[in-house]
């Protein structure tokens, strides 16, 4: 008895310690869990195409990881570049003539206060708005830094998680306290749903930008294609999503006097675009991985908070992890489990 009380004390003791120094480096990464997150994302994505590689045709281990990070970097910083590009020449333009922005401003404004009563453009209001961007500059550098920083942790870590594949894999099975049955289910769960995540939600994105920017041309809006890649952008958030881009459109167009083309969009939006998500979802995301939308929007909306742009990603998994632990912790330790034991003991 007493032999058995002080493993326990030492376990506890032991596990204590664990929890402690997982908290504390927890705390000293968290600013790199993103390239983390990140960095699981791309193995679990491309981990069977390193494996046909290297095991099947034969290529040398470091070579291939070394490969897939020139791909990676290349598939990731083409993307940003012309995001960043795009997005930077209209800010400039837009800054070049700031007196017309000003005018269509106040012209909305004029709009917004004759039928809501509310005057949006007042000195105050603007002088809130620059006080906001100027000092939101510093923490946008910071951030920039933080990108660079964390894509650099993605790299590193993915390199190494490919050519230590096997001894990671059975390294993490050996850790986690579950039946091999639960285990297997655990993680063909994380798979189903970085992959459905990680594929879906930027291609719904993707084909919402398309509808949105067929309904931008059809309506003769100016930069069609500029709105259309914002409204792509803006399809991630949960909520707001592509409102946010083409509601300010239709008030414009009223509020400048052409009352058939904002009516036209609004309408084209609210029945195109807005349901085109929904479509997509119940059709293809099904097809990548069954994930319900009740659980991809709650899930983006805590991941967001929690993990910034990967929350996207693991948010949802992080509501199915909470499901499955559920199902599992049933299955371990649940009445029916013991009713069954029982049963199958007479």
């Amino acid at each position: 008895m007493d032999v058995t009380f002080n493993n326990r004390i030492r376990q506890i003791i032991l596990l204590a310690v664990l929890i402690g120094l997982f908290i504390l480096l927890f705390a000293e990464l968290y600013a790199f869990v993103p390239g983390i997150l990140g960095a699981i994302t791309l193995y679990i994505l491309f981990r069977n195409w390193y494996n046909y590689l290297t095991n099947s045709r034969h290529w040398n281990r470091v070579l291939t990881a070394i490969l897939f990070m020139l791909f990676f970097i290349i598939g990731l910083g083409i993307p940003i570049y012309f995001s960043v590009d795009i997005l930077a020449s209209r800010i400039n333009s837009v800054l070049a003539n700031s007196q017309e922005l000003m005018n269509n401003l106040e012209t909305v404004s004029d709009s917004v206060n004759q039928w809501l009563g509310i005057n949006l453009v007042t000195e105050e209001n603007i002088q809130k708005l620059l006080t906001t961007l100027s000092n939101s500059v510093p923490g946008f550098l910071n951030s920039s830094i933080m990108v660079l920083a964390n894509l650099a942790m993605l790299l590193f870590m993915v390199f190494f998680m490919f050519i230590h594949e096997d001894e990671m894999e059975r390294t993490i099975s050996g850790i986690i306290p579950l039946r091999h049955r639960n285990l297997y289910i655990l993680t063909e769960e994380t798979k189903r749903m970085i992959r459905a995540n990680a594929i879906g939600i930027p291609l719904i994105s993707i084909i919402q930008g398309l509808f949105a920017t067929l309904g931008y041309w059809l309506f003769h809006i100016p930069q069609f294609g500029l709105w259309g890649f914002l409204t792509g952008m803006f399809a991630f958030f949960p909520l707001v999503g592509t409102t946010a881009i083409w509601l300010p459109l239709v008030i414009y167009e009223f509020s400048t006097g052409n009352t058939a083309t904002g009516l036209g969009l609004g309408i084209y939006s609210l029945i195109v675009t807005g349901n085109i998500d929904y479509i997509a979802r119940i059709t293809l995301l099904r097809k990548i991985g069954d994930v319900h939308p009740v659980v991809t929007v709650l899930g983006v909306i805590v991941g967001l908070k929690l993990l910034g742009f990967w929350g996207f990603i693991f948010g949802p998994l992080l509501i199915s992890y909470f499901l499955l632990f559920l199902k599992i912790y049933q299955n371990e330790f649940g009445p029916f489990k013991n009713t069954q034991e029982a049963a199958s003991q007479k």
